[in-house]
């Protein structure tokens, strides 16, 4: 049977998970009711998180032609999981381009589709959700091309073929003018064009298997989902694993799973040009090659992307701690985080601190994911501000990069520009329509850092913002960004009505009435700057005496509710977020304002 490998790439929401779902319907692999979003958090936030594995036959055996077995990973479309993109993309052999006929090429594309060029690859453009009003596949196109040039593709990759889709309703054509009721003409497109995997001259040859996800099972440990370039495996085998420098160690596989559908099945033997999942290789890394012969050489290592920001993780010791979660210790957390290194390989921990575990990540959204499914699974842990990964080159200090693109109605562009102006940014290019220009900004993240939430305030909710990392330049300077003070509560108790009524003014509160609040938990923010100790449990003087306008209504206003992102966004360099199973809170690392005011004299 032939093979062929292929990866969906695109930006975030662009449709890939969508166009894979139905072409898993279309050929029947895919069990009604599941999709290949499966993960809880990928379902709540409909973006997709981890790169997956599925595979579909086609053409069915009942059309008397020969099936191909075609191998699909699905890869994340947001830039804090780039490192996962580029993984995939060394293990295919070519890719679908999804690009929204309505917003055109975005930030995510031109990363993941520069990656592909480089590597040679040829992509499938697939012009996705053409049945949209504002669609206009035709500037659509013409963008892809335009972009195709900018990054040097060569002659043959610059005439791509391009397919037209609806994802949402299973329709591909390749003319607009066609008519369609299915996804064939981007079916036999991935047959045309992407060149086969699999031959016997390469299943002849030793074996070399080289790994670009893992995964980890409680039962078998860690797993790998590797291509098999040459060769076959089977279980039971003996095999070499051989760094890209050369060092070789011994190991075992004891099973072997392909992919039907989303389904793994259990194989004795798997052949060249296949993606396998292999267990029984317990220190097995991306990039490195398994073989069965000692001579032979390793494949090309896999680079991944270096993290971008960090911070400390620490055991809650607030006076709340161990009330909602099940793991509460440092030797829990700290199995936690060497569990989540296992498959998370764009994060980095350092476990030298007794006190303290220091990860790097990719993004506020990457550290976020970590800090939700570490709630879930029932933790409890406190976390510092997250700070930017600044490090010296050749004697220049350095810092990451990003890329932001907003589209912001007319209306509001001025104080966006204004806003990141102050924040480091250079505006590069103003594309797009008049009423909603497409602003195209660069600068370090370190002023990127908490400002989605203000992007929201400043474009009333009417803009959109994408962002990539770049590439680490040299630093940017002193970047100043006007902090609201905190407003920390000197008592313990649970919050009245009565005092959040008068507090409300002074600030945006993040708790409501009835919230049980400790001595040096931050309950909101203040306008004007500066740091206010209040007492959010005062309740009113009740007395007998009955006075005219003495009763008035109180008025609350909805609290701005705190979640792990918005936390790590506005917290403060002196604050911790604390993050319980049912609770996410802001406190002040020192928790009295005697032991506040000493720390502040001391320094």
């Amino acid at each position: 049977m032939e093979i062929r490998n292929i990866a969906i790439i695109a930006h975030v929401d662009h449709g890939k998970t969508t166009l894979t779902d139905a072409l898993m319907r279309q050929t029947g692999v895919l069990k009604e009711g599941v999709s290949m979003d499966s993960n809880a958090l990928e379902l709540e936030r409909g973006i997709t998180i981890y790169s997956k594995n599925a595979a579909i036959f086609y053409p069915s055996t009942s059309s008397g032609r020969p099936v191909t077995k075609i191998n699909i990973v699905d890869t994340p479309g947001h830039a804090d999981f780039g490192s996962e993109v580029e993984r995939v993309l060394r293990s295919v052999d070519s890719v679908l381009l999804v690009v929204d006929a309505q917003e055109g090429p975005m930030p995510q594309t031109r990363f993941v589709l520069k990656k592909s060029l480089e590597l040679g690859l040829k992509p499938i453009v697939v012009i996705n959700k053409i049945d949209k009003s504002a669609a206009n596949p035709a500037r659509c196109e013409e963008q892809v091309l335009e972009l195709f040039l900018e990054l040097g593709a060569n002659d043959e990759q610059a005439d791509f073929p391009v397919v037209y889709s609806v994802g949402r309703l299973g329709i591909a054509k390749r003319e607009l003018s066609d008519e369609s009721n299915d996804l064939t003409p981007l079916l036999d497109a991935i047959l045309e064009h992407v060149p086969t995997a699999s031959s016997e001259e390469l299943e002849h040859k030793p074996l070399r298997l080289q790994p670009f996800n893992l995964g980890y099972d409680n039962f078998m440990g860690r797993l790998a989902v590797g291509r098999i370039y040459e060769g076959a495996v089977s279980a039971g085998a003996d095999v070499f694993i051989k760094k890209p420098d050369g060092e070789i160690r011994s190991g075992r596989i004891t099973k072997i799973f392909t992919f039907k559908g989303l389904e793994r099945i259990e194989t004795s033997e798997a052949r060249a040009g296949d993606i396998v999942l292999v267990a029984g290789l317990p220190d097995l890394d991306i990039g490195e090659t398994v073989t069965n012969s000692e001579d032979a050489a390793p494949l090309p290592a896999i680079a991944i992307d270096e993290p971008t920001i960090v911070l400390s993780f620490f055991v809650n010791n607030s006076p709340f701690a161990g009330r909602e979660g099940k793991y509460v210790t440092s030797r829990q957390l700290r199995e936690y985080l060497k569990r989540e290194i296992e498959a998370n390989v764009g994060l980095k921990v350092d476990f030298s601190s007794v006190e303290s575990f220091r990860v790097s990540g990719r993004g506020e959204l990457h550290i976020a994911i970590l800090l939700e499914n570490m709630r879930r699974a029932g933790n409890e842990v406190m976390v510092s501000q997250p700070q930017v990964i600044i490090r010296e080159e050749k004697g220049i200090k350095v810092e990451p990069f990003e890329e932001l693109i907003a589209d912001v109605p007319s209306e509001f562009q001025g104080a966006v520009i204004e806003r990141l102006g102050g924040r480091g940014f250079v505006l590069k290019n103003i594309s797009g329509a008049k009423e909603t220009p497409r602003l195209w900004f660069e600068g370090p993240t370190r002023g990127f850092l908490g400002y989605r939430n203000q992007f929201v305030i400043d474009t009333k909710g009417r803009g959109i913002l994408s962002s990539r990392v770049i590439g680490f330049r040299p630093h940017a300077g002193e970047i100043r960004k006007r902090a609201a003070g905190s407003m920390i509560s000197m008592a313990n108790g649970k919050a009245s009505g009565y005092s959040l009524w008068g507090l409300q003014e002074r600030g945006l509160l993040y708790i409501g009435p009835g919230t049980e609040v400790y001595e040096g938990m931050v309950i909101g923010n203040t306008s004007k700057g500066e740091q206010m100790t209040v007492n959010p449990t005062k309740g009113k003087q009740l007395t007998n005496v009955r006075a005219s306008g003495s009763d008035e209504a109180i008025d609350l206003a909805p609290p701005f509710e705190l979640t792990i992102e918005r936390g790590l966004e506005i917290m403060a360099d002196d604050e911790y977020l604390e993050i319980t199973p049912k609770n996410v809170r802001l406190r002040k690392q020192h928790l009295t304002k005697g032991e506040r005011s000493r720390t502040s004299r001391q320094e």
